[in-house]
C-alpha cells in the first residue's frame, strides 16, 4: 500500500501532454520550467545574433570587397533573407511530421557546427556556414584585389569561385536559421505546462522574455558585432558568432534529459493536400440535397459548422462508393472521404490567404532598410566628434529602436486609451496591420525625399570627396517610419494568422506568416533587378547604377511609395471581404495570451 500511494503521488506530478528524453510521462519537478526555457533562448539569441550581424553590413561587403554592382548586392542580400525564412517552412514540416522540435534544433544547429576549421594560426571557426563566411573575408584568395585609388580601369569583380564560396557559406547559415528558426519558441512553450496556472503565468512572461532577448541579439549585432566587422576586421566578427553558436548548442545538448518533449501530431500541410485530393476526385459529383449527408466524424465538441463559402470544396465530403478502408476498420480513406470540419478547416486558410498576399509588399519596403538604405549611409557623414565614426549597417538601430519605442507606446498609451473610449483591447489584428502598411508606405516617402537631398549634394561636389557633407542622421525619418510600421504589422499579422486558423493548424499558419517575409525579400530581388534591366538599357545609367551617386535611387524609393499606396488600398477592400471567424471564448483567450508582445504559444518563429 505504501508503494501504490507513492506511486499514485508520483503520477500528480507528471505532465499529463508530455513525455521526458525516455518516453516516460514527464516529471513536473524534475523536467521544463525556466532553466530549460533558458537553454532553448541561448540558440535563439545567438542565431539572431549571427543572421542579423551578416545581412545588416553585408550590402558594404559586396559592394566595397567584392566589387559588385549596386543592384546585385542588394539582391544577394534579400535572397539570402528570404530563403532563411523560407526554409522555415522545412524546419516547421519536419518538427511537426517526423523529428520533433527538439531533433530539428538539434539537427539544424549541428549544420552550422559539426566542422571545426582552423583559419589561420590560433584563429578557430566553430559553425560551418559561418566559417565558411569567415574565411572567405579572412583569405586573400576568396576575394579579389582591393581597388586603388589611382586606378583607372574599373575594380575586378569577384570571380565565380569567389561568388560560389560565398554563397554556400551564406547558404548554410539560411538553413540552419530556418530550421532553428521552425521551433525554437514553441520548444521553450513546451517546457511549460498550460494546464497548471502557475506554469501557464510563468509562460506568458516567457513571451516577454522571448521578445526581449531577440531584440537585445539584433540589437548586439547591429552594434557591437557591426563595429567589429568595420573597425577589427569581419573575419573577427563572424567568429566571435562561430563560438557563440558553439557555446549555445553544448548548453542545448546539456539540457537534453531535462527538457519535455511533446509527441508528433503530423503535418496539417497534408491535412490540407487530402481535402484538395478528394475534392478534386469528386469534381463531378452532385451535391446531395442537405448538407447534413456530408461526412462527418468529428467529435461533437471540436466540430466546425459547413460554411457557405468556396463550395467546391465540401465535395470532399460527399460520401461515395470505396471511399473506406477495406481492412475492416470502418475507417475513410483521407485521400478520397474527410470530413465537413476537416474541409471547413482549409477552407479557413483560404479565407487568409488575401489578407496574407496584400502584406507581402511591406517586407519588400522592409528589404530597403538593410540594403540600400545601408548603402546610404556609407556615403554620409557619419562621425560623432573627432574620433568616432558610426558604422553604416549600425544605422539600423534605430530601425530596432523605433520598434521597442512603437510597442511600448502601444501597450502603456494606446491601449489604456483605446479601452476606455472604445471598451476593447487596442486596435483589431487587421487595424494594426493597416497602420503598418501606412507606416511603411510614408517610411518610402520619406526615403525619397532624403534621397533627393543626397543626390543634389553629390552632384555640387561631383568627385571631389568620397564622404558627402551632410548628416546621415538625415536617414532616421525612414528607419523609424519603416520600424515602427514593423511594430503593428508583424503583431497584426501573427495575432491575425493564430486567431483566425484552425486549431489544429497553428503551426503551419505561422509559418504562413513568416512566408510574406521570405516572398517579401524575393520580390525585392525581383523588382530591383526589373528596374536595374529596364531603366540601365542602352548604356544608360539607371536608376541603380553601380555608384549609387550615379543613379537614381530616389525614384525607386518613389516607386515603392506608390506601390505600397496601392496595396494599402487593395488590402482594405480584403479586409472589407473577410469575416472572422466565430472562435468559442475560452479557446480564444488561450490564443490571445502573449499576443501582446508579438508572440503566442503556437509561435513557431
Amino acid at each position: 500500500m505504501p508503494m501504490q500511494a507513492q506511486h499514485e503521488g508520483k503520477i500528480g506530478w507528471t505532465v499529463a501532454d508530455a513525455v521526458d528524453y525516455k518516453g516516460f510521462p514527464a516529471d513536473r519537478s524534475k523536467t521544463g520550467g525556466w532553466i530549460r526555457a533558458a537553454q532553448i533562448l541561448g540558440i535563439e539569441v545567438c542565431e539572431r545574433l549571427s543572421t542579423m550581424g551578416i545581412a545588416v553590413n553585408l550590402v558594404t561587403y559586396l559592394v566595397g570587397t567584392m566589387h559588385l554592382p549596386s543592384a546585385t548586392s542588394a539582391n544577394v542580400v534579400t535572397d539570402f533573407m528570404g530563403t532563411s525564412f523560407l526554409l522555415c517552412l522545412l524546419g516547421g514540416f519536419l518538427a511537426d511530421a517526423f523529428l520533433g522540435r527538439y531533433m530539428t534544433i538539434a539537427i539544424f544547429a549541428l549544420v552550422q557546427t559539426l566542422m571545426k576549421i582552423l583559419t589561420e594560426r590560433t584563429d578557430t571557426v566553430d559553425e560551418q556556414g559561418t566559417a565558411l563566411l569567415a574565411i572567405s573575408t579572412k583569405l586573400p584568395q576568396l576575394h579579389p584585389p582591393p581597388c586603388k585609388e589611382s586606378q583607372t580601369v574599373p575594380c575586378k569583380q569577384a570571380n565565380g569561385f569567389q561568388m560560389g564560396i560565398l554563397y554556400l557559406s551564406l547558404y548554410l547559415i539560411a538553413l540552419g536559421t530556418g530550421g532553428l528558426k521552425s521551433s525554437v519558441s514553441g520548444f521553450g512553450t513546451d517546457q511549460f505546462d498550460e494546464k497548471d496556472e502557475k506554469e501557464k503565468s510563468q509562460m506568458a512572461y516567457f513571451f516577454n522574455r522571448f521578445v526581449f532577448i531577440i531584440s537585445t541579439g539584433t540589437l548586439t549585432a547591429v552594434t557591437v558585432l557591426v563595429y567589429i566587422q568595420d573597425a577589427v576586421g569581419r573575419s573577427t566578427a563572424y567568429g566571435i558568432c562561430s563560438a557563440s553558436m558553439f557555446i549555445a548548442v553544448l548548453i542545448f545538448l546539456s539540457g537534453t534529459k531535462r527538457f519535455r518533449y511533446k509527441k508528433c501530431q503530423g503535418s496539417p500541410v497534408v491535412h490540407i493536400f487530402q481535402v484538395l485530393v478528394a475534392a478534386a476526385r469528386k469534381r463531378n459529383f452532385q451535391f446531395p440535397s442537405s448538407v447534413n449527408l456530408l461526412y462527418e466524424n468529428t467529435p461533437e465538441a471540436s466540430r466546425i459548422h459547413h460554411t457557405d463559402q468556396f463550395h467546391v470544396l465540401d465535395k470532399a465530403a460527399i460520401v461515395a462508393e470505396g471511399d473506406f478502408e477495406e481492412n475492416g476498420s470502418g475507417a475513410p480513406n483521407p485521400w478520397k472521404l474527410c470530413s465537413v470540419t476537416r474541409v471547413e478547416e482549409v477552407k479557413m486558410v483560404v479565407k487568409l490567404l488575401p489578407v496574407w498576399a496584400t502584406t507581402i509588399i511591406f517586407w519588400t519596403t522592409y528589404a530597403q532598410m538593410i540594403t540600400f538604405s545601408v548603402e546610404q549611409a556609407t556615403t554620409m557623414d557619419r562621425s560623432i566628434g573627432r574620433h568616432f565614426e558610426i558604422p553604416a549597417g549600425s544605422l539600423t538601430v534605430f530601425f530596432v529602436g523605433a520598434i521597442l519605442i512603437s510597442l511600448a507606446i502601444y501597450d502603456r498609451v494606446i491601449m489604456p486609451l483605446w479601452k476606455k473610449w472604445k471598451g476593447t483591447r487596442g486596435f483589431t489584428n487587421l487595424q494594426r496591420i493597416a497602420i503598418g502598411l501606412v507606416l511603411s508606405t510614408i517610411g518610402m516617402a520619406a526615403a525619397a525625399v532624403c534621397e533627393m537631398k543626397r543626390l543634389a549634394l553629390a552632384k555640387e561636389v561631383a568627385t571631389k570627396t568620397s564622404t558627402l557633407p551632410i548628416s546621415v542622421f538625415l536617414l532616421i525619418p525612414q528607419f523609424f517610419m519603416v520600424g515602427a510600421g514593423e511594430a503593428f504589422i508583424y503583431t497584426g499579422q501573427l495575432d491575425f494568422f493564430i486567431t483566425q486558423s484552425p486549431k489544429g493548424m497553428k503551426t503551419m499558419s505561422t509559418g504562413l506568416f513568416l512566408t510574406t517575409l521570405s516572398l517579401g525579400f524575393f520580390v525585392s530581388s525581383f523588382l530591383v533587378s526589373v528596374v536595374d534591366k529596364v531603366t540601365g538599357s542602352n548604356d544608360k545609367l539607371g536608376w541603380l547604377a553601380d555608384n549609387i551617386n550615379d543613379g537614381r535611387l530616389d525614384y525607386f524609393y518613389w516607386l515603392l511609395a506608390v506601390l505600397s499606396f496601392i496595396n494599402f488600398v487593395v488590402f482594405l477592400l480584403c479586409a472589407l471581404w473577410y469575416k472572422p471567424n466565430k472562435t468559442d471564448n475560452n479557446q480564444k483567450v488561450l490564443q490571445m495570451e502573449g499576443l501582446n508582445n508579438g508572440c503566442s504559444a503556437e509561435e513557431k518563429c
